[in-house]
């Protein structure tokens, strides 16, 4: 843990038998952060968090879960043609439109969850398109809106596959290389870069901090102008509002109001830098 987690303050871990003991565990621990007064903060992550199985257990076993899978689906759907939010044998994974949706509704559903036991965030942070998920949980955007932002600007993405690439590296920003866009600041030595292929596989191939993320467009750089006047009239029609819960903005590392998170800001949130380390 030491050596390969964040360095949180905090953390907890519950060892259980069964899921009666699991349960009791985990109440436990959230009982002792609502007597504790600390306020709960819900993070959105970006691309690459998935993995091969992910929500197949919660589908069954939670309710609530499901049925919210079941309402993005109720959208996503018909924003698609050759696979399904609900049939995870379609899911190709590889495919920046299936697995950015696939995300979205993931990590709505998992809010919806935690909802339902009883924790309300008291703010909502998102990275890159992590973002759209949290503007929805947060009230900002209706899952219908949420997911033509997410379908629409991932099917986009589609026409600079094997245009561009994108590396982590695990160092501080100021040590960024010549040649490539900073897309992301995750944190004090950690930074995200993108551009063309070559440059950023010889980056990697000079730094053993450096990893190759599995994309091959460059988002987060200039390389998504091309996409721009498109962008902006496909999501038109997005119809954001004031949120309930606060949103920190990873676009502007301040806190945003979510009435101007409209088509425009969604075109910011997929060309300009990415701002978690401010954020956080």
């Amino acid at each position: 843990l030491a050596v390969s987690r964040a360095a949180l303050r905090y953390r907890a871990v519950v060892v259980a038998g069964g899921e009666a003991e699991l349960v009791e565990g985990l109440s436990r621990i959230v009982g002792e952060v609502a007597v504790s007064g600390r306020r709960v903060v819900m993070v959105f992550p970006g691309q690459g968090g998935q993995w091969l199985g992910m929500a197949r257990s919660l589908m069954v076993v939670s309710p609530v879960f499901a049925g919210s899978m079941c309402e993005c689906a109720r959208v996503i759907d018909p924003l698609v043609g050759d696979w399904s939010l609900l049939d995870e044998g379609t899911w190709d994974l590889d495919r920046v439109d299936v697995v950015q949706p696939v995300l979205f509704a993931v990590m709505v559903s998992l809010a919806a969850v935690w909802r339902s036991l009883g924790v309300v965030p008291a703010a909502v942070v998102g990275h890159s398109q992590g973002e759209i998920a949290a503007a929805c949980v947060a009230g900002a955007l209706s899952v219908q809106d949420a997911a033509r932002v997410v379908v629409l600007r991932a099917q986009a993405l589609r026409q600079l596959a094997g245009s561009g690439a994108m590396a982590s590296i695990a160092r501080p920003v100021s040590e960024a290389p010549d040649g490539v866009s900073v897309a992301a600041v995750n944190g004090p030595s950690s930074f995200v870069v993108s551009g063309d292929v070559r440059r950023v596989r010889q980056i990697v191939a000079g730094d053993e901090r450096a990893r190759l993320i599995p994309v091959d467009y460059a988002s987060h750089s200039a390389y998504v102008e091309s996409l721009v006047p498109h962008l902006r009239e496909v999501l038109g029609q997005v119809d954001a509002g004031a949120s309930v819960v606060p949103v920190l903005s990873t676009v502007t590392g301040d806190w945003f109001d979510t009435t101007g998170m409209d088509a425009d800001y969604w075109v910011r949130n997929l060309r300009e830098p990415v701002r978690f380390h401010d954020a956080v």
